[in-house]
């Protein structure tokens, strides 16, 4: 076990927006032996992510430890002489609260905070406070406290026996009646019950709204990655927009869309989501559906690296593994990868940038200073212009409805007019010239 003050001046500059009085902190790594192999991500940057979420919700980490586990133990998770150690160490340093970097039992969590005299937080605590603490949107806020009591309900301890009802029943010989613990879990039950009902409403009107778009079709542009790979700061750049961007796990929780425009002039809708990360609690997989929907809807994938990241490759995993996952319910094309492009995101940090040349369907960038944007919109046109086929039409000039319909929904190459109609060339999607064609009858489809 090696315990250290924390000393970090990327955490520094997280920790200079906090209050004045600060909570001190501690972050603990539970890290077990069998773990140690290529595929798993190296404990200190996984001990690096910790601190990071951590100091997200306002905590001073004045104490930092890995902890090889050489057994779990049922009652605190560590090894007994660790537990002492840690003890004589959050005393000395006046540890506030203490992260767990790893799921504990609810009996785990009570006997490391008897055992400590502090507050006790495993990772999905911690988790869940930085999604409460973020979260923007109607359905945000629901899937949070969702998520938040599915977590306490597994929790609640006998703490209000006085309030119990000893007797129930009818007549002088009735049975036990419902104790707090029971009232506590059956109101937290109801409130769960009410929280899908509104979650499957909000669903339904997101739903409605993407119908809509699909009638005035955009092509949709989805921002994924992994947390801090820098996703709002690029969605900042191409589209002006002032979207919260911060050097810190977890700034952007809620999915936002503005429109763009390519070099050939066509319209896209481009999508911001939640980043990424290992070992999400499973109370808030739900939390991801809002942002995921989107990503499934999405003609392109833009896959945003931090590619300065020691971890990079193992976060690009994570990644992955959720998106695979995703196909494996149906939620995803199977096909998903085929329209994805890996953005090579803060170029600017490397030393030697130029190694990172474009590379098949991956283009580098920053999205701090620009460079690289023009190329990624320019790769964006032409994976979008790869998915659509080119088609001629005859249109009367009497019918600026069609006209008009094949400038908004494709991309026009080419229009000769004459005396009574339009010949137009247009490039557009299969399903949109289905659509067109059944709308707009009178005019005529002619050989390419």
């Amino acid at each position: 076990m090696v315990l250290r003050q924390t000393e970090n001046p990327h955490l520094a500059t997280i920790l200079s927006d906090t209050k004045p009085v600060a909570t001190r902190g501690a972050v603990i790594l539970p890290w077990e032996k069998s773990a140690h192999d290529q595929d798993v991500r190296a404990a200190e940057a996984r001990l690096e992510e910790a601190v990071g979420l951590a100091a997200s919700i306002g905590l001073v980490i004045v104490l930092q430890a890995t902890l090889l586990l050489r057994a779990r133990r049922s009652a605190t998770l560590l090894g007994k002489g660790q537990v002492d150690s840690l003890k004589i160490a959050v005393q000395a340093e006046k540890i506030d609260v203490l992260v767990v970097d790893a799921r504990l039992s609810p009996a785990q969590q009570r006997n490391l905070e008897t055992a400590f005299g502090c507050k006790v937080i495993d990772r999905t605590g911690l988790i869940l406070d930085i999604f409460g603490a973020r979260a923007a949107t109607k359905e945000g806020t629901l899937q949070v406290e969702l998520a938040h009591l599915e977590y306490q309900r597994s929790r609640l301890v006998r703490l209000w026996t006085h309030l119990e009802r000893q007797r129930g029943g009818f007549g002088f010989l009735g049975g036990p009646g419902e104790t707090q613990i029971e009232a506590d879990r059956r109101m937290i039950g109801d409130r769960i019950v009410r929280l899908k009902k509104d979650l499957e409403q909000v669903r339904r009107t997101r739903g409605l709204h993407r119908q809509a778009r699909k009638r005035v079709p955009f092509p949709v542009v989805a921002l994924v990655g992994y947390t801090n790979a820098g996703k709002s700061t690029l969605f900042n750049a191409l589209t002006g927009a002032t979207v919260y961007a911060k050097d810190q796990l977890f700034a952007t929780l809620d999915p936002t869309m503005r429109a763009i425009t390519l070099p050939s002039g066509r319209r896209v809708i481009l999508s911001d989501t939640v980043g990424f990360i290992s070992d999400l609690p499973t109370e808030l997989i739900a939390a991801f559906r809002a942002t995921l929907e989107e990503v499934a809807e999405a003609d392109i994938i833009l896959h945003v690296r931090d590619i300065a990241h020691p971890d990079s490759a193992a976060q690009k995993k994570d990644v992955f593994h959720v998106l695979e996952g995703m196909a494996r319910d149906n939620m995803i094309e199977s096909d998903w990868s085929g329209r994805m492009i890996e953005v090579l995101n803060k170029i600017d940090l490397l030393g030697e940038p130029e190694e990172l040349a474009q590379m098949g369907d991956a283009v580098a960038i920053s999205a701090m200073t620009g460079d690289g944007l023009p190329e990624l919109l320019a790769l964006i046109d032409q994976q979008m212009t790869a998915t659509m086929e080119e088609v001629r039409y005859r249109v009367p000039l009497s019918d600026g409805a069609a006209s008009a319909w094949l400038h908004q929904h494709g991309e026009v190459l080419n229009r000769i007019d004459d005396e009574e109609g339009a010949d137009i060339t247009v490039r557009i999607k299969a399903e949109d010239r289905a659509r067109f064609e059944l709308l707009f009858k009178q005019v005529e489809p002619l050989l390419a």
